[in-house]
């Protein structure tokens, strides 16, 4: 416990701001079907951006694309349909099919193919769990591979880490269920405790940065565990106008990402109850300043979700009317961090302050120095007015590609967490 975990993000992805067009100039047959501008791709035809994620002998798209096009091609199509189409148009294009595909050729191109797939299934596993998916995967890799044993292996690999993966996000949400169903008859049983025997926090852990670290790991961990496409699938509604079927709408799986927010809830109500519990004002008072203590060092941690949670415990109405209890505890310290909260101007000094960990992040040596982790309710309302306030089709029928390159760089920090 005392190495602190660090936040890998794809920050790094997305240094250039931009995805380049020369990236795409050895498929130029497609290019007319994309819009740049300023050597950035702002729309395109499905099939066009479908053709730019397939690979060939000498291109393979920016990492940048293949993470934004994944996550945002679900708005337009499931994920197995583009799975067959990407394995139909590698299979097409490199005529995998073809008895006198030059072996060599073959070699060359399933590197890139294989890779492909690697990052699909480490970046989105969740999609894999549809049998479908499995089956197009299987499919796509045996075109591939032509029996090279060698290719074969590499095959394995890569859904073994995929069954790993998945096996431990069963686990973890097995976990979370029978945490859920036991927390009712925990707080039965804390209930019928005499008060003299209840332990409050302070016993339990009585060193602030202590309890922000234990915080940031839950929070860590947690994360680690949420999909980045459960922050698109949450706002995915049917158009009732659309007669697809393959709309994502009635597959929105978002389990994670609620029990991440449920999480943040519990933590205002420990902090508030925990204030509440003593009878005597000056042992309130000693618990709020210990509080106040925690919500400082997961600033300086760089964990903003806890911190807001914190935050928002000791400013619910039953402590918040505790006049005589704050009249005994020292103020400045959380005036300090509420304002760095501050929701006015659209939680500009949160932005700023979070732009700042995300800097230091960057260059940092430290695994301390390495962590940010967002408040994760203003994220996802920044995904929802940005979904809600722009277009995702243009009048000519391309994908509004410029949307969901925003969209993508909103979930930066959190996409990794590995």
């Amino acid at each position: 416990m005392e190495r602190m975990p660090q936040t890998p993000s794809l920050v790094a992805m997305f240094d250039s701001g931009t995805i380049n067009r020369n990236l795409y100039q050895s498929k130029e047959e497609v290019c007319s079907e994309l819009y740049f501008q300023d050597n950035n791709l702002l729309s395109g035809s499905l099939e066009a951006l479908i053709q730019h994620l397939v690979p060939s002998v000498d291109y393979y798209p920016d990492r940048t694309y293949i993470f934004t096009f994944l996550l945002s091609s679900r708005l337009f199509i499931q994920p197995f349909e583009l799975m067959a189409k990407v394995c139909h148009v590698c299979v097409e294009q490199q005529r995998l099919n073809d008895p006198g595909t030059d072996k060599s050729h073959i070699r060359k191109i399933a590197p890139k193919i294989l890779q492909l797939l690697t990052e699909w299934t480490e970046t989105f596993p969740c999609d894999f769990r549809d049998e479908r998916m499995m089956r197009n995967l299987k499919d796509t890799a045996h075109h591939v591979t032509h029996g090279d044993e060698m290719y074969r292996k590499n095959v394995q690999q890569i859904i073994q880490n995929l069954i790993r993966k998945l096996a431990a996000l069963s686990q973890y949400e097995e976990l979370i269920a029978k945490i859920n169903a036991q927390s009712a008859d925990r707080m039965a049983i804390l209930k019928s405790k005499p008060q003299s025997i209840q332990r409050d926090i302070i016993s339990v852990c009585s060193d602030p940065y202590t309890l922000a670290q234990q915080l940031t790991h839950i929070e860590l961990e947690r994360l680690h565990y949420i999909g980045p496409e459960e922050f698109v699938q949450a706002f995915v509604q049917k158009n009732p106008l659309d007669n697809n079927e393959n709309c994502f709408g009635d597959k929105k799986k978002t389990q994670n990402l609620e029990a991440y927010v449920e999480w943040f809830n519990r933590l205002s109500y420990l902090v508030a109850t925990e204030i509440c519990m003593p009878v005597k004002k000056k042992h309130r008072a000693r618990i709020i300043e210990f509080f106040i203590d925690v919500a400082r060092e997961c600033f300086n941690i760089g964990n903003f979700n806890s911190l807001m949670a914190i935050i928002s415990g000791m400013n619910m109405s039953p402590v918040s009317r505790l006049k005589k209890t704050w009249a005994k505890v020292k103020t400045a310290k959380f005036d300090i961090l509420e304002h760095q909260m501050d929701p006015s101007s659209n939680f500009y000094n949160y932005r700023t302050a979070l732009r700042g960990a995300a800097q230091r992040s960057l260059t940092a040596h430290s695994s301390r120095e390495k962590i940010v982790i967002p408040f994760c309710s203003l994220l996802i309302k920044d995904i929802y007015f940005l979904n809600e306030g722009c277009t995702s089709r243009l009048t000519n029928g391309h994908i509004n590609f410029e949307v969901c390159t925003c969209a993508c760089c909103s979930l930066l920090i959190v996409s990794e967490s590995e």
